[in-house]
């Protein structure tokens, strides 16, 4: 079975968690505990954009407020 995270045809959606945190998440799969939609259904390549504009600290938000740059 392939990859579902792979599928440059599939649709997928941007999830974001309390900590800042962004996943890419197939829209066909549900959206996990502690996670929430930051972009709705879109392609791939969209969805990497959107993650790539947003989430420019990759550390999580409780560790980035007290160990500032």
């Amino acid at each position: 079975m392939p990859n579902p995270f792979d599928d440059p045809s599939d649709v997928f959606l941007v999830l974001v968690n309390d900590e800042g945190q962004y996943s890419l998440w197939p829209a066909r799969v549900a959206v996990p505990s502690g996670w929430t939609q930051a972009k709705g259904k879109s392609s791939r390549d969209a969805c990497l954009a959107h993650i790539d504009e947003h989430w420019a600290d990759m550390r999580p938000r409780s560790l980035a407020k007290t160990h500032r740059l």
